[in-house]
């Protein structure tokens, strides 16, 4: 075999233990975007790998579950499927569930082409991008570039870090779009949803509400919860605070016509338009998260929201600028740090990766958007410590160390030392099982 062909092997291999050796045992991880799987929902990954290799090509009912499948070989598959909707189902209160998206992009994907489909309007009222929208909801991403779409920027409100609700109802009035999305991935604090439903809807147009970060907090009810709220449709990532295998799901309820003519336009977007394989073996394993989310789901999205506002206050007393003081810093899993006085979110977030803490710039909502490689600020988020048992006091020493680095009180490779010296100390994941056995002794010991 050809030496540089076996040399670039040997190194996928060993490149691949040391992350996982890096990023489960020798850094703590900040990232607000990543979740954190229990044992036993690993442990159901590892045991799904002949459906890794399957196709499950169809049509969903107006249940969400499975009408009719193209392949053969399907009678297990089907029944795996029907499951973790009627799970997910129970988990948020809604009746009306597709599984089958294989990230949060492609469930907006698949929503936003549905519905502009569904309205045969091709407006969209989005949060600005430079106020924490996603990409896929901007003219630049997925709604415009992609499907086609024309967005119309909510209007924002700098002072309150949220969507101006007065003024925003006089944009969706005035250009009544087929779609009002709300949320996204700088996400602190709840989106004027209640406020805004009504006028959205008597314009023509169906809500949407972008959970990707947030899911996990509404399943604990920690956040808002947007159906209550007047949200149609919910999309969302299953692996950030909701803490299962990577994939995406689209959430409603599908009550009357109006209701029914969407969900079945969406489930055309997801299958023919843009699926083919649905990436089946994370199937089983988001299915378990949802009993993780009934039995710990409070708890867990309670401790994250505290560990963030504890973060954010303590930061904020020692002199770094944290957005949202005046409303308590956050009411979700992250919070925005500004740090352009100590050399910006490039330039932090390398320091403090070389001290083992991992986290990324941000632009902040007063950024110039052209800025991108050098913004203000860091996101930092708190499901992952949260996850591995941190409280307030440990945070507390978390931000301690944070702050040796980016006041440049010592090296970053010296405050690494400590940092990996307080990671040894939350070697166990909180707030779900440790194994399929103790799932199963759990089930015969109280289901």
């Amino acid at each position: 075999m050809e030496e540089k062909f076996s040399k670039t092997v040997r190194e996928l291999i060993e490149m691949s233990k040391a992350h996982e050796r890096y990023r489960s045992e020798e850094c703590i991880n900040l990232i607000a975007s990543e979740g954190l799987k229990s044992p036993a929902v690993k442990e159901m990954v590892a045991r799904s790998q002949d459906l890794e290799s399957r196709y499950a090509e169809g049509e969903n009912d107006q249940e969400g579950h499975v009408k009719q499948r193209h392949y053969q070989g399907q009678k297990y598959i089907t029944k795996i499927e029907n499951c973790v909707a009627d799970l997910m189902k129970s988990v948020f209160g809604c009746n009306w569930i597709d599984v089958r998206l294989v990230s949060g992009t492609h469930a907006n994907l698949a929503t936003f082409k549905g519905l502009s489909l569904a309205t045969k309007n091709n407006k969209m009222v989005v949060a600005p991008l430079r106020c924490g929208a996603h990409i896929s909801h901007d003219y630049t991403g997925l709604a415009g570039s992609v499907i086609g779409l024309e967005t119309v920027n909510h209007v924002y409100d700098l002072n309150e870090l949220n969507i101006d609700p007065e003024k925003s109802a006089t944009i969706i009035e005035a250009t009544r779009p087929g779609i009002v999305t709300f949320g996204g991935s700088l996400f602190q604090f709840p989106h004027p949803v209640k406020e805004l439903a009504e006028v959205s809807k008597e314009a023509g147009a169906y809500v949407v509400y972008d959970a990707a970060h947030v899911l996990g907090l509404i399943a604990g009810g920690q956040f808002q919860d947007p159906f209550k709220e007047g949200a149609d449709f919910i999309t969302a990532s299953t692996h950030k605070t909701y803490p299962g295998p990577q994939g995406g799901v689209i959430l409603a309820n599908s009550g009357d016509e109006r209701m029914r003519k969407a969900t079945k336009r969406v489930q055309n977007a997801v299958f023919p338009l843009t699926t083919s394989n649905t990436h089946l073996g994370r199937l089983p394993a988001l299915g378990l998260v949802a009993l993780e989310m009934k039995l710990y789901g409070a708890e867990l999205a309670k401790q994250t929201v505290s560990n963030a506002q504890t973060a954010g206050e303590y930061l904020s007393e020692n002199g770094l600028k944290v957005l949202g003081e005046k409303r308590g810093f956050t009411r979700s899993h992250q919070i925005a740090v500004d740090v352009q006085n100590y050399g910006g979110g490039r330039k932090v977030a390398e320091d403090l990766e070389e001290a083992n803490i991992i986290l990324n710039k941000n632009l902040l909502p007063y950024d110039d958007q052209h800025n991108r490689e050098n913004p203000s600020g860091l996101r930092v988020g708190f499901q992952d410590v949260t996850r591995r048992g941190f409280k307030e006091s440990d945070i507390h020493d978390l931000c301690d160390l944070m702050l040796d680095v980016v006041k440049e009180k010592r090296k970053a490779a010296d405050v690494g030392k400590d940092v990996l010296t307080l990671r040894q100390n939350f070697k166990e994941i909180k707030y779900g099982f440790g194994s399929i056995e103790e799932v199963m002794n759990y089930l015969e010991k109280y289901a």
